[in-house]
């Protein structure tokens, strides 16, 4: 018991430093309060699904708009880009896991917030991983590696090989996956 209270108190402290380090806006919108950051998971409704990658949820009475850290499903609804394949069905996938059940988010720390200023967040769904999910099932790949150390990267990218060795969805098509995003539109 006295190692566990020892390590919730370390941990406490380090989310403290964490919270406190962040430049003030990546943080100023959030209304979390701090006993919420030293667990780093909170509770969350989800309001709307907004693509395979992107949810907006209700968090202490606040609409958040949450973009799943460390990985990218195809767009369909940048203005910037064309309808890609696999888009619809990564946003029904999405929508699929996220109804229902108990939604947690969960923070890196020094990663609170994109340049879009929404929220940056592992998402599970009665404790099962939505980014695992979609990595494993081939709708997402691993991306947007910003800011380093993650704690999920190496078992992200494990989860990721498996679609790719099985040539699951986004994984099918030669070609359409790259470093920088997918290759290919919908005509």
């Amino acid at each position: 018991m006295k190692k566990r209270t020892g390590a919730i108190a370390m941990i406490a402290a380090a989310a403290r430093i964490a919270l406190y380090s962040v430049p003030l806006e990546n943080v100023e919108n959030v209304t979390l309060s701090m006993s919420q950051y030293q667990v780093s998971e909170i509770p969350a409704k989800v309001v709307e699904t907004i693509d395979g990658d992107t949810i907006k949820v209700s968090v202490n009475g606040k609409i958040e708009t949450v973009r799943y850290i460390l990985i990218d499903t195809p767009e369909s609804k940048s203005p910037k880009t064309c309808v890609q394949f696999y888009a619809k069905e990564a946003f029904l996938r999405n929508s699929e896991l996220v109804k229902g059940g108990k939604v947690t988010l969960e923070f890196e720390q020094g990663n609170t917030r994109d340049s879009y200023g929404r929220l940056l967040a592992y998402v599970y769904v009665d404790g099962v991983s939505i980014q695992g999910t979609l990595l494993q099932e081939g709708y997402a790949r691993v991306a947007y590696i910003m800011n380093p150390p993650y704690k999920y990267l190496e078992r992200f990218r494990k989860e990721e090989n498996l679609a790719k060795k099985e040539k699951i969805n986004i994984w099918s098509r030669w070609g359409f996956v790259s470093n920088w995003g997918f290759n290919g539109c919908i005509k």
